[in-house]
C-alpha cells in the first residue's frame, strides 16, 4: 500500500498564516505529515511526500506525482482560515471532490471521525469541494482542515506539539481503518 501525504501549500506561500503572523500554515502541515508518516511506517504503509521543505511545489506537480506513482490514496493536510482576521470559526472538516468515489467518501469519514475524537475539536463534517488536489487525482483523495488559524484558541493549539500529535494520530488512525477495509475487499 502506497499513499501520498501532502503538506498543503508550501513554505513560501504568501498569506497562509495566523493573523498575528506567529505561525505559517506550512509549519503545521509539514510537521503533521511527518508525524503521520512515522505512524504509518510502523503499519507497513509506504508514504511519499508531494511537497518540499525548500520550495513551493505547484498543485499540478503534486497531483501528477500521485497519478504517475499510482498510489492508493492522496491525503492533503491543512490548517483552515476564515478571512484574515481573528474570528469564531472553529472545528475540523474533511473534503472530498464534488463527485467523489465511494472510497474517497469512506476514507474521508474514517479520517474525520478519528481526528475529531483524537483532537477533541468540533466536528464540521465531511464536505465536497472542487479543489485541484481532489479533482486532478486518479485515486481516492481527501483534504483535511485541522482547525482554524483565524480562531485564537485553535491558532494556539495548532502551534503546540501536543495538538499536532493528536491530529496526526487521528488522521493516521483513519487511514489505517480505511486500509484495513481496502485490504479486506481485495481478499
Amino acid at each position: 500500500m502506497k499513499i501520498i501525504l501532502d503538506a498543503g501549500h508550501g513554505p513560501n506561500t504568501a498569506g497562509k498564516r495566523t493573523p498575528d503572523g506567529k505561525m505559517k500554515e506550512y509549519e503545521f502541515n509539514s510537521t503533521v505529515t511527518r508525524l503521520i508518516k512515522k505512524e504509518l511506517d510502523r503499519f507497513g504503509i509506504i508514504v511519499i511526500f508531494s511537497h518540499s521543505d525548500e520550495k513551493d511545489v505547484p498543485l499540478r506537480e503534486r497531483t501528477a506525482l500521485a497519478n504517475k506513482l499510482k498510489v492508493q490514496a492522496f491525503i492533503s493536510i491543512h490548517a483552515n482560515a476564515y478571512g484574515s482576521n481573528w474570528n469564531d470559526a472553529s472545528g475540523i472538516e474533511t473534503f472530498t471532490y464534488t463527485k467523489p468515489s465511494a472510497d474517497s467518501v469512506i476514507l474521508a469519514k474514517h479520517i474525520q471521525e478519528s481526528i475529531c475524537t483524537s483532537a477533541e475539536r468540533k466536528n464540521r463534517g465531511v464536505k465536497k469541494k472542487d479543489l485541484a488536489v481532489l479533482r486532478d487525482t486518479n485515486m481516492p483523495a481527501v483534504l483535511v482542515e485541522c482547525g482554524f488559524m483565524t480562531n485564537q484558541e485553535e491558532a494556539r493549539l495548532l502551534q503546540t506539539d501536543d495538538y499536532r500529535l493528536k491530529c496526526a494520530s487521528g488522521i493516521a488512525t483513519g487511514i489505517k481503518l480505511w486500509v484495513k477495509k481496502f485490504q479486506l475487499e481485495e481478499v
